[in-house]
C-alpha cells in the first residue's frame, strides 16, 4: 500500500529516467494523470497511456531524452508532503529555474503550472517541480 501516491509516481520516473528506461510503469490515480499531461506538454515525457493489468489500472510513461541519449529530466522533486502541506499564493507562483523549470500547483481550477496559476490569479497546493 502506498501512502503518497504522487511521490510514488514522481520517485519511479526518477529512478527510470536515471537507469536510462524508456518505459516506466505508475500506479493509477486522476491526479498523477493530471500532472503527467503537463510533463508532457513541457517535453518531460513523450507519452503516457493508461493500460489494465489483471484488472487494475496502471500508467505506462514513455521519459524523453535528447539526441545524445541524456535525460530531459534533470531534477524532480515532491514539495508537498502529507506531513507537511505547502500552499502558495499566486503572488508567489512566478518562473522557476528561470523558466526552464515547471512547478505544479493544484488550484481551485485544477492541476496546472505555476506560470497558468499566476496568469490566472490563484494559489494552491504546490505539489511538485521539475527542471
Amino acid at each position: 500500500m502506498v501512502n503518497d501516491i504522487v511521490a510514488d509516481s514522481l520517485t519511479r520516473i526518477r529512478n527510470a529516467s536515471m537507469r536510462r528506461l524508456e518505459v516506466t510503469e505508475l500506479y493509477y490515480a486522476k491526479i498523477v494523470v493530471s500532472i503527467l499531461g503537463i510533463f508532457k506538454n513541457r517535453g518531460f515525457i513523450t507519452n503516457y497511456n493508461v493500460i489494465e493489468k489483471a484488472g487494475k489500472p496502471f500508467i505506462s510513461v514513455e521519459l524523453a531524452y535528447d539526441e545524445k541519449g541524456k535525460a530531459v529530466i534533470n531534477e524532480i522533486k515532491r514539495l508537498s508532503k502529507p506531513g507537511r502541506r505547502v500552499y502558495r499564493q499566486s503572488k508567489e507562483l512566478k518562473r522557476f529555474k528561470n523558466g526552464y523549470g515547471v512547478v505544479v500547483v493544484s488550484t481551485s481550477k485544477g492541476v496546472i503550472t505555476n506560470e497558468e496559476a499566476y496568469k490566472q490569479n490563484v494559489g494552491g497546493e504546490v505539489l511538485c517541480s521539475i527542471w
